[in-house]
């Protein structure tokens, strides 16, 4: 049972996590470009694979406890499924901005052009990519 879970924990892991941090780097330029249709894709595809990602977490909880021997209590793990929640959080922000975002350059007002969230979401990608490779590092280094 844990080679499943190990292989569904991975395997989410690399087809949401790995896309989930290339859309939501690619939004800051689709806002400078000003290109709403592109946009409103990457809004819609950061979502899905955020709801996705979700299963990173999921199956890595279900595996710490198929594993049994207090895995789940140890440091590494409890970092690492803090900042899971600490990314999960900035990527709630990041979908606002993003909806914010389309909104913006949707309207007729040449006033705003999403510069506000322009600069959020690459700060909050940044900080999330960063976020992964603190996590992936807790996940193999530590043991």
């Amino acid at each position: 049972m844990s080679s499943l879970l190990t292989w569904l924990h991975i395997g989410f892991a690399i087809f949401t996590i790995g896309p989930l941090t290339a859309v939501t780097m690619a939004a800051p330029r689709a806002i400078r470009n000003k290109n709403v249709a592109v946009l409103q894709n990457l809004q819609r595809m950061a979502r899905t694979y955020s709801l996705g990602s979700l299963g990173v977490l999921v199956f890595g909880v279900a595996l710490g406890l198929s594993l049994g021997k207090g895995v789940l209590g140890q440091w590494y793990m409890t970092a690492s499924m803090t900042l899971f929640i600490v990314a999960a959080v900035l990527l709630v922000i990041i979908d606002r901005d993003l909806r914010t975002a389309v909104r913006a350059l949707s309207s007729e007002s040449p006033d705003d052009d999403a510069k506000v969230q322009n600069g959020r979401i690459a700060a909050f990608s940044g900080i999330v990519s960063l976020i992964w490779l603190v996590i992936l590092f807790l996940m193999i280094v530590p043991r």
